[in-house]
């Protein structure tokens, strides 16, 4: 008989629950490069950051399907095996779409920033703080979704916004 304090053994599909971790890490990424885009005395390009931050995120989204795809693949000797394994390639680089919309809150602000004509500090400043509670908010409903406690989801939550407090701490003694 199972634990009744354990988590649930279950999973959520074999590549379902992948849209939540696809958030946080799309979310880490896009602060990582607001951060790293983010150069004192240089010519300020919010327009330029979001695509390369866009552009990235894409990169890394296929990288992440492709590593997992070439991870899961089994050999098979079946006929039209080669077209069964382009549609796996496929749904597996589509699996990556949350990676990518994670960034979507930083794009966003950095659009408003070139059309209001903000000063790239307080983007930057806004950004972080932003993605950083994403970053708790995906935290906690991860955990909450896969089967977690309230109080461990929020710890959960805390932890991943740690990730962002890092961020900001780092971009914060690097510049």
């Amino acid at each position: 008989m199972p634990d009744q304090h354990s988590r649930p053994t279950h999973h959520p599909g074999h590549r379902g629950a992948d849209w939540m971790f696809g958030g946080v890490y799309g979310t880490v990424l896009a602060s990582g490069l607001l951060a790293a885009l983010d150069e004192r005395g240089g010519h300020y390009t919010p327009l330029a950051d979001g695509a390369w931050i866009l552009v990235t995120a894409a990169a890394g989204a296929l990288a992440h399907g492709y590593a997992h795809h070439m991870a899961d693949h089994q050999p098979d000797r079946r006929t039209g095996a080669g077209a069964h394994r382009w549609r796996l390639l496929a749904r597996a680089l589509w699996n990556e779409w949350p990676m990518i919309a994670a960034t979507l809150p930083t794009l966003l602000l950095l659009l408003l920033a070139q059309i209001a004509g903000w000063e790239p500090y307080g983007v930057t400043a806004v950004g972080l703080g932003l993605n950083t509670a994403l970053l708790f908010a995906w935290g906690a409903f991860v955990a909450l979704r896969v089967g977690y406690r309230i109080a461990s989801a929020l710890l959960i939550g805390l932890a991943d916004a740690a990730i962002g407090l890092v961020i900001i701490v780092a971009n914060a003694f690097i510049k």
